[in-house]
């Protein structure tokens, strides 16, 4: 799939935009292991089952659980990364007129509620071009009218690439080392740089501290393991550096919003 020619036939290319007006579905399988970058007018909602997916824009690295969706603005490039070929992908692309919402422009992740559960339940055998006027249609829409008022917590499941080198470094060894305890007067010895340095370095290139960074990237391999249902959740606060479970569970429900145990409760409702 290296070749633009065969980039050309993808449907997300060919025929999302074809018809400016309607709102495009398109439910499968993800079948392969990535998308490459593009881009389409119309804005999209991905949500994904029985795996995880990467979505990576020219700023960002977002992390998709399950039961969860994320928002692409129309015109943001974009390439999609699932962890397995058996990702159930399901979207929707939307036309989105330059009045409406604020809440269309911006990209973002965000849970799905009973309410958005059945109503995209209700999509799962449409594919292709909704017209206007159709039933399907004006379904679908409710779904994109519904967002903004439901979705008012857009979740921190992103974390920004770095863009320098030294930095790039830091970042390979901190994924390699996600369950040790990392003092950041030892990581910045390790990499030769003074504490203050590396600290405004993590603030100027990715615009967190090196606090954030890491406790953010540490839940969100908590969430892959708890998807492997290999590991217990005591298990799995070990296995990204939290000696303490309390913590850990207080740590993911600021970051998702519910508790690890919550979570793993609600992540296969679409598959019955």
């Amino acid at each position: 799939m290296g070749s633009s020619e065969a980039l050309e036939e993808k449907y997300y290319i060919k025929e999302v935009d074809t018809e400016k007006k309607s709102i495009y579905c398109y439910h499968d399988l993800m079948g392969e292991l990535m998308i490459p970058t593009h881009k389409h007018e119309k804005a999209q909602m991905l949500y994904s089952e029985g795996g995880i997916v990467h979505v990576t824009t020219e700023t960002k690295t977002y992390f998709l659980p399950a039961r969860h969706f994320i928002w692409i603005p129309g015109g943001v490039k974009h390439s999609i990364h699932p962890n397995s070929e058996d990702v159930m992908m399901r979207n929707l692309y939307f036309p989105v007129d330059s009045d409406e919402d604020s809440f269309y422009e911006k990209e973002g992740i965000y849970p799905i509620n009973d309410l958005l559960l059945q109503m995209m339940l209700f999509t799962n055998r449409w594919n292709g071009n909704l017209k206007k006027g159709t039933r399907n249609f004006t379904i679908a829409n409710a779904i994109k009218a519904i967002l903004p008022e439901i979705c008012l917590t857009n979740l921190p499941l992103s974390l920004p690439l770095p863009k320098d080198i030294r930095l790039n470094k830091i970042i390979i060894y901190l994924d390699k080392n996600l369950g040790e305890t990392i003092m950041f007067s030892d990581l910045a010895n390790r990499f030769g740089f003074s504490e203050r340095s590396l600290y405004r370095l993590f603030q100027k290139d990715l615009g967190m501290s090196f606090i954030q960074y890491f406790t953010i990237r540490r839940i969100l391999k908590a969430i892959e393991l708890l998807l492997e249902k290999k590991l217990s959740v005591n298990e799995v606060a070990q296995a990204v550096g939290y000696n303490s479970v309390p913590t850990f569970s207080n740590t993911f429900f600021k970051i998702l919003g519910q508790r690890p145990s919550d979570y793993l409760k609600g992540i296969e409702i679409l598959k019955k």
